[in-house]
């Protein structure tokens, strides 16, 4: 009979209900009310400092400083486009008034300013800082990994681009660290920096690297093209330039009034200009006399100059050239262009000198043709005006017509037809030295009037109509236009210009490699070498820098190159020599 259990391992029949009978239970699918829409996920917010870092990182990436560039480039545009208020302030003012509609509207967008307008100057800020921002990370990135170590050797150098084996015959006595050290001193030698690894293990190996110079070239492209962004920017400050045109025997002082035309820097100061003094003695031109396609065509200009550098300085002759200018007080003087200054005296009707000195004729041709005014606002009772030509070598065609012929004065020959009449010079409003506004003036001379028109030669005078005065062509005088420059900024621009160029072919023209050489004993005593090579960057040499490695190693255990083989990849995977030693590190 059975046993039964104890009774308090059985409930009371009362206490446990029997078993209900098993429903089957419908399932239904209730969505899930935590499941959220992208739309509805919340980012977190950047804040203040998040976003400064960004701005950061978007104006200093290499895509914005570019942009930035051609933004640059793109807003210099208007400066060739409108005349420049600087430069030219009379024609922006002529424009103004035959545009008055456009004319406001250009400068209040600072188009006749444009390389001193606030969104100018902010491009170039922000090129400028974000070459900065280029340039630094940089340069810290690349000093350590000039101060790093080589990387590890790969497990597997056949995976590399070039790939090569030794074998060390047993004879020769080179032990795995020997040839370690044999290859380290072979890469040095061909400039690489070494790193010995596992020197007294089994598999010795070197790690070398070089090409660190191509990185520097690229750093020095770009620190110094700021270098040369900071120079222009210098030299648009500080700098300024001007023109003045000097007759021989006048002298020419470094001051304000002394210019004809002048521009000056945006934060210039003239006590930035130094007194000196230019004297123009003699000006001579060397013209081809004995070429007959090119006969009369100037060969060589010469001014000679008498500077002083201070009032109290001593006289210095010097000889101004074309492409050779003179450096005098921190400024370049430059010879741009001559002609012919005829001598010539005006009286007015009462006899009295109304003007007396050189006139400055404009050439016009080879021959030098000049154009020529002559304003004697002094004259009384009405001022009197010439315009004409001065022909230095005049010849008459078969209608009379008087034509130069050759550029230097043969027969020099003046051409001049006479006006009275108020000449526009007293209400203060600038007027063009070298022409002449005829039409609130009187003729009196003319090839179509009745007195004809006035030709003189040197010595010559000539009477005006209606006891206007007269005038006499007393000689003639040589001159020069100078230009004269003031650039703080010039010489560090061609420097960082040069340094440029050169960091440029550095990082065009050097190449980054690194080469690891593992060595290894075989059974039958041999020493076992491997070695590969990697580029950064594609390297068309590549190859032939694995030929020369190999050549040096073969010379350093004295094998003769030919009786050294050199295996395929394929062939090495067969013979189960590399995955064999590999395997094993």
């Amino acid at each position: 009979m059975p046993s039964l259990p104890p009774p308090s391992a059985v409930p009371p029949s009362s206490a446990v209900p029997p078993p209900a009978p098993q429903q089957p239970v419908e399932k239904k699918f209730v969505p899930s009310t935590s499941h959220t829409s992208p739309d509805d996920v919340a980012l977190p917010r950047l804040g203040l400092t998040g976003t400064l870092r960004w701005a950061w990182r978007q104006l200093t990436s290499m895509r914005t400083a570019l942009f930035l560039l051609l933004l640059l480039a793109v807003a210099a545009v208007p400066g060739s486009l409108f005349p420049q208020r600087p430069a030219n302030p009379s024609v922006v003012t002529k424009y103004l008034q035959d545009h008055p509609g456009i004319g406001p509207v250009l400068d209040w967008f600072k188009l006749f300013n444009v390389y001193s307008s606030p969104w100018f100057s902010a491009i170039y800020l922000l090129l400028f800082i974000s070459l900065i921002g280029c340039v630094i990370p940089r340069a810290i990135a690349h000093y350590k990994a000039v101060r790093s170590t080589p990387p590890r050797t790969p497990r597997r150098l056949s995976r590399l681009p070039e790939y090569g084996t030794l074998e060390i015959p047993a004879a020769s006595e080179v032990t795995p660290r020997q040839a370690m050290q044999d290859a380290a001193a072979a890469l040095k030698s061909r400039g690489y920096r070494v790193d010995l690894r596992d020197a007294d293990g089994e598999r010795p190996s070197v790690g070398a690297e070089r090409g660190f110079l191509k990185e520097v070239g690229n750093l020095l492209f770009h620190t110094s093209l700021i270098g040369v962004l900071v120079s222009v920017a210098l030299g648009g400050l500080f700098g300024y330039s001007g023109q003045r045109v000097l007759v021989e025997g006048e002298t020419f002082v470094n001051t304000l009034v002394g210019y004809d035309t002048f521009t000056p820097g945006t934060s210039f100061d003239s006590n930035q200009l130094e007194p000196y003094s230019v004297r123009l003695d003699r000006f001579q031109v060397t013209f081809d006399r004995e070429s007959k396609a090119h006969y009369g065509q100037p060969l060589d200009f010469n001014a000679t100059l008498t500077t002083k550098s201070s009032p109290t300085a001593a006289e210095e002759q010097q000889t101004l050239k074309v492409n050779d200018p003179v450096a005098l007080g921190g400024t370049s003087i430059y010879l741009v262009g001559n002609g012919y200054a005829p001598v010539v005296t005006v009286r007015d009707g009462a006899g009295n000198v109304a003007f007396q000195g050189p006139v400055v004729a404009v050439p016009t041709d080879g021959a030098y043709t000049s154009l020529i005014v002559i304003k004697a606002p002094d004259a009384q009772p009405d001022q009197l005006g010439f315009v004409g030509f001065f022909l230095p070598t005049a010849l008459q065609d078969e209608k009379g017509v008087a034509f130069g012929s050759d550029p230097d004065p043969f027969n020099p020959q003046l051409n001049l037809n006479s006006f009275y009449g108020d000449l526009g010079l007293d209400d203060g409003t600038p007027k063009n030295v070298f022409t002449l506004d005829t039409s609130g003036l009187t003729q009196l001379n003319g090839r179509d009037l009745d007195a004809g028109g006035i030709v003189l030669a040197p010595g010559a005078s000539y009477t005006l109509p209606e006891g206007k005065g007269s005038i006499s062509f007393d000689g003639i005088k040589r001159y020069v236009a100078l230009d004269i420059h003031h650039n703080p900024g010039q010489l560090a621009a061609l420097v960082f210009a040069v340094l440029a160029l050169a960091g440029l072919v550095g990082s065009l023209f050097l190449t980054r490699r690194r080469v690891w050489v593992r060595t290894g004993s075989h059974p039958d005593g041999r020493t076992m070498v491997e070695y590969g090579l990697l580029a950064r960057g594609e390297d068309h040499r590549l190859a032939g820098e694995a030929t020369a490695i190999r050549k040096a190693l073969a010379q350093r255990w004295l094998a003769e190159p030919s009786e050294v083989a050199e295996d395929s990849k394929e062939a090495q995977r067969s013979a189960g020599r590399v995955d064999a030693t590999q395997d094993g590190k």
